[in-house]
């Protein structure tokens, strides 16, 4: 981390936190804009290829970012066996308890957001947290086939700076659908596309996933040193 950014107290101790608590850590490779601590969707871990790939991208455009697991995940990586998420509340809880460890340690700009249901509950908690910056890459803004069935209610009135990167044909959230609901002036949604879930667009598009997922990078990493 550079000077703006190194851990309030010695790097030894930081990286030290890091490995009690089975986090990844990929620091930025160049001028640090900001730290983002970034949550798994449901079904795939801190780990997975796509979330190490987004993290190494904004790595590599100065962000500094921190990968946790929620309980459920990190117990199904120590017994195998798959399990649904945990209820809301235990989920918030774990993003409570992180955020107050990664802002006791790293200083400067601190945002916090991730993939799916990882967005969605960082969204829950991000004006009560004061963090900096809320960034969801494909937020779920109803289950899958149940568009009459928003999950957006808080979202009308959120208050933190926040960037929502979608794909247009997100079986979570469409953008015809989207753009029908009310939204926060404090959100800007940023879409990608004939993009999926994923972000991965359609071949007659003419992007390619790869593009997609560079796209969302750079709109991340943009939006952060905002």
């Amino acid at each position: 981390m550079d000077k703006q950014h190194k851990a309030s107290i010695d790097g030894d101790q930081w990286a030290q936190c890091v490995r009690d608590h089975g986090w990844r850590w990929d620091a930025a490779s160049c001028e640090v804009s900001a730290t983002l601590i970034l949550a798994h969707g449901a079904g795939a871990p801190m780990d997975s290829d796509w979330m190490t790939d987004m993290a190494g991208r904004l790595a590599a455009l100065g962000v500094n970012v921190l990968r946790f697991e929620f309980a459920y995940m990190a117990q199904r990586r120590i017994d195998g066996g798959k399990r649904p998420p945990n209820p809301a509340p235990k989920l918030l809880e774990c993003w409570r308890e992180v955020f107050a460890e990664v802002r006791r340690h790293v200083a400067g700009p601190l945002g916090i957001g991730g993939k799916s249901m990882g967005g969605r509950m960082a969204s829950l908690l991000a004006d009560e947290l004061g963090t900096d910056a809320l960034v969801c890459l494909g937020y779920p803004f109803y289950a899958v086939g149940k568009p009459e069935k928003p999950r957006v209610e808080h979202l009308a009135s959120l208050q933190t700076r926040t960037l929502i990167v979608q794909g247009e044909r997100d079986a979570l959230g469409n953008r015809e659908a989207v753009e029908a609901y009310t939204l926060s002036p404090s959100i800007e949604v940023a879409w990608l596309a004939a993009g999926d879930h994923d972000l991965k667009p359609l071949k007659v598009s003419g992007f390619t996933h790869e593009q997609h997922l560079a796209s969302a990078a750079q709109k991340v990493a943009e939006f952060l040193k905002g």
